[in-house]
């Protein structure tokens, strides 16, 4: 079984999901709010005011809440509370997409995927994959820089936390695989630099790609 909150504060989305979740034996929705502070509050109540870790396997997050608070910061917080994070939104902007990941959601989807799509990209997530979208390849994919080599979500996450001056442990950490496995994702990145001719053999190297070619969040 696995458990979901959503965080959105579009109230027809909310009572569609639960309608849509009602009858799928795998996923059960505990919880739904219009922001993440409420969110977080309500399972504190629950929890009679323990800190996080808040009791959800995946997040459903709207990107654009309406209380005015970072889409970035909103899936850092779920992040750092034990949750993975799926974004939910009705637009498949790029940069959007990329800044998503960046901050260390698992996947990403527009609103108008069907029910089968939604629960199959929720598995995934909980088992700590990163679901293919169209969303996402596009975004990943879509070479609209010089030479930009195509990464893998998880490619991505890991060259950015340790581009930031992490060590390869705290990147490991903070993306959720073990050290072996980010060290092989920081490889198949520096490999495919290599392969598109720009060389980055060093973190100060990584760190100078990332700005070429505008992976920061709002980049």
């Amino acid at each position: 079984m696995i458990t979901v909150a959503v965080v959105d504060d579009d109230r027809m989305l909310l009572d569609g999901l639960r309608v849509w979740l009602d009858g799928v034996p795998q996923v059960r929705l505990a919880a739904a709010a219009r922001t993440v502070d409420e969110l977080v509050t309500r399972a504190r109540a629950a929890s009679g005011g323990l800190p996080p870790p808040l009791p959800f396997d995946v997040v459903l997050l709207d990107l654009v809440l309406g209380d005015g608070s970072q889409p970035a910061e909103n899936i850092r917080r779920l992040r750092a509370a034990g949750p993975r994070v799926l974004v939910i939104s009705t637009v498949a902007d790029r940069r959007r997409i990329v800044a998503a990941i960046t901050a260390g959601a698992e996947g990403y989807l527009t609103k108008d995927h069907d029910l089968a799509t939604l629960v199959k990209a929720v598995e995934e997530v909980a088992a700590g994959g990163t679901p293919h979208s169209a969303e996402l390849a596009f975004a990943l994919a879509h070479d609209d820089g010089p030479a930009r080599p195509r990464l893998a979500p998880k490619e991505l996450q890991v060259l950015l936390e340790y581009a930031s001056g992490l060590t390869l442990k705290a990147t490991a950490r903070r993306v959720g695989v073990s050290p072996h496995t980010a060290k092989y994702y920081l490889d198949r990145v520096k490999d495919k630099y290599q392969q598109a001719g720009r060389p980055a053999y060093t973190k100060i190297d990584l760190a100078a790609r990332v700005r070429e070619d505008g992976w920061a969040p709002d980049g």
